[in-house]
């Protein structure tokens, strides 16, 4: 099979380190640069870089979590806990980044006086921008190179990736540059007009931005917590996978579900070559699900005989 998810945990987490190194900084700048403006659209900044922050701490156990091997209380593996962290992380996004950056702008919508220190806050978006960015390329990256590998477009790949960590952290960075342009004009109409209320709507602008994103992460987690059916290419690579086999003469069941980033579970119905005793035949279905499990996005294998006269899997 050419792709079942990202596959790469390993380039996975060094992409949520560089992340949440970049969010921390870039919280800690910002949080200062709010006290000392007082600024709507930058006191929603600073929220959501500390959010980020966090939510990068979520996904890194998601990482961790997904690559603990199968064991006896688990024997598909931990895969999809990497979906219940990832959750975590989004519903923070949506209750610290977007709820509360919503709820001051509204508050904020009757403040009046002029822009204060606003060289700061330019200064401090300038360079969490920067930073972003380069969280942004390196994320970018990755995904570029997974959907190219997957024969995908980027963002259909990103938004369906069995990987929740690579898709969090490209849609957070995303929505983090486009938050800082939103408080950068905010803050400038504010500056130019003298009316606060610019502010206010920046940091409201915001607030909704990181509430779409959420949204769209919380759902898509859901739909693999819940059971998502792998993409139509990988069913057909898995079905080409087995009847190319020597010793398979065709396939009447195929099921493969997400079990985690990368890792699919394989049920198959199969017509075997020759007329085998039955104790030849089980070792013979035994030694395939073992073969297959080599392969590098099967966590588990089972094979049944299909019953005589079934139609063959057709895809």
């Amino acid at each position: 099979m050419s792709e079942a998810g990202s596959g790469q945990g390993g380039e996975s987490l060094v992409t949520v380190l560089v992340a949440f190194a970049a969010n921390l900084a870039i919280a800690i700048a910002k949080t200062v640069a709010a006290l000392l403006t007082a600024s709507a659209s930058m006191f929603a900044e600073a929220l959501h870089s500390w959010a980020d922050a966090g939510n990068e701490v979520f996904l890194y156990i998601a990482g961790k979590r997904a690559q603990k091997p199968p064991d006896g209380a688990h024997p598909l593996g931990y895969g999809r806990d990497s979906y219940v962290w990832s959750m975590f992380a989004a519903v923070g996004l949506f209750t610290v980044g977007a709820v509360v950056s919503i709820q001051h702008g509204i508050s904020e919508l009757t403040s009046k006086g002029p822009a204060e220190e606003v060289l700061v806050n330019y200064i401090v978006l300038g360079v969490s921008f920067v930073l972003e960015g380069v969280s942004f390329v390196r994320a970018l990256s990755q995904v570029r190179g997974a959907a190219s590998a997957a024969d995908r477009e980027l963002l259909s790949y990103t938004l369906n990736t069995s990987d929740p960590t690579v898709r969090a952290v490209f849609f957070e960075d995303l929505a983090a540059l486009v938050g800082i342009v939103i408080a950068a004009i905010g803050i400038t109409l504010h500056e130019l007009t003298g009316v606060a209320l610019w502010d206010a709507a920046g940091s409201i602008a915001v607030g909704l931005v990181l509430g779409v994103v959420a949204v769209i992460l919380i759902q898509q987690n859901r739909r693999f917590l819940i059971g998502e059916a792998v993409d139509p290419k990988i069913l057909r690579a898995a079905l080409a996978m087995l009847t190319e086999r020597p010793d398979i003469k065709g396939v009447t069941y195929l099921h493969l579900e997400y079990v985690g980033p990368g890792s699919v579970f394989l049920v198959a119905a199969v017509d075997l070559e020759g007329d085998e005793r039955e104790s030849d035949v089980a070792q013979s279905l035994r030694r395939i699900a073992e073969e297959l499990q080599q392969r590098p996005h099967v966590l588990r294998a089972v094979l049944t005989l299909s019953v005589p006269g079934e139609p063959v899997v057709a895809l």
